[in-house]
């Protein structure tokens, strides 16, 4: 299989070191009253959303669209990945009450479409996919007709645990790659890149009609072809939708960003991709996993796979 070769243009350029940030990850703020309404039901209801926890930088666009994804599970991380701005510790207990907060929040909000994620919990011998069982399984009672996108962790492997959260069909099943392999020691240390493949590949063998998507960040230190080939395995893994968006670190206590990729480098990226053979790449320096998720969706199932390119091999 040949390897693209790096086009020139992609190449790092003095113009935009790695601690600077450039002009295009700059975003206007936005406070209008569906921006408080969010931010006060979620209070309301003893809730987490993953946009304020790992402090997204759409924050703003989304919860003034009227849009959140929701982080369940409480608000600390077991695993504790050095490029999250998510807290990492022991959590203590488990909120039985909250997938029904959750779908009393969702109601409130007259939300269509919903993005639910979650820390990892190591801690329990479910890794919670219960919880997320019962998320989808009350969403579904109060709207028959909702979308749901569930962005889940690996569940420390335990097969059982999977199989349960993909019985209950969501309508998109998301685990995100997050980086390359070699990068996983130092990004993602208690993470296994074969592990997530293997979840990505269940997702596509199971007889649900679900989406399967994933995620990856560049700006961590990888080379272009190691991105390709990323983006290969988890094609090959039976993924069709795939997220690409730059790292920013939320600290500096966390990893730092290596190089910010220009918004050139995305749209290539997102091409190279729909030739791989995804229904749809959504690419860009400030796209995260649930960034305008059910347009992503809706883009993938407007795609006929049938007439697809031919030559995926680039």
């Amino acid at each position: 299989m040949a390897h693209l070769p790096r086009p020139d243009r992609c190449r790092p350029t003095a113009a935009h070191p790695a601690g600077r940030k450039p002009v295009w990850l700059k975003s206007r703020a936005t406070f209008g009253p569906e921006y408080v309404k969010v931010k006060k039901t979620l209070a309301a209801c003893g809730l987490h959303s993953v946009c304020e926890e790992a402090n997204c930088p759409n924050m703003r666009e989304c919860f003034s669209a009227g849009t959140a994804t929701f982080i369940i599970l409480g608000n600390i991380c077991t695993r504790g990945c050095r490029f999250c701005d998510v807290a990492g510790g022991i959590p203590s207990g488990l909120d039985r009450d909250e997938p029904r907060r959750l779908a009393e929040s969702v109601a409130q909000l007259k939300l269509k479409q919903v993005v639910v994620t979650s820390v990892t919990r190591d801690d329990l011998p479910d890794g919670g996919a219960s919880i997320f069982v019962e998320v989808i399984n009350q969403l579904r009672v109060r709207d028959p007709q909702v979308k749901i996108e569930v962005l889940i962790p690996d569940f420390a492997g335990n097969n059982t645990a999977l199989q349960a959260v993909l019985a209950a069909e969501p309508d998109v099943l998301n685990h995100n790659i997050e980086t390359v392999p070699r990068l996983y020691r130092r990004v993602r240390p208690k993470a296994d890149y074969a592990r997530s493949l293997d979840i990505l590949r269940a997702a596509a063998d199971h007889p649900g009609t679900f989406r399967v998507k994933s995620g990856i960040m560049v700006g961590l230190g990888e080379s272009w072809d190691e991105v390709l080939e990323t983006m290969r395995d988890i094609q090959a893994a039976g993924c069709n939708i795939l997220t690409i968006g730059q790292y920013l670190a939320p600290s500096e206590r966390h990893l730092p960003v290596e190089r910010y990729y220009p918004p050139e480098e995305f749209i290539e990226l997102a091409r190279l991709g729909k030739k791989m053979g995804y229904a749809h790449v959504e690419a860009g320096p400030l796209v995260r996993s649930s960034y305008k998720a059910f347009e992503q969706a809706a883009h993938a199932e407007a795609v006929d796979e049938r007439q697809m390119p031919g030559d995926r091999h680039v």
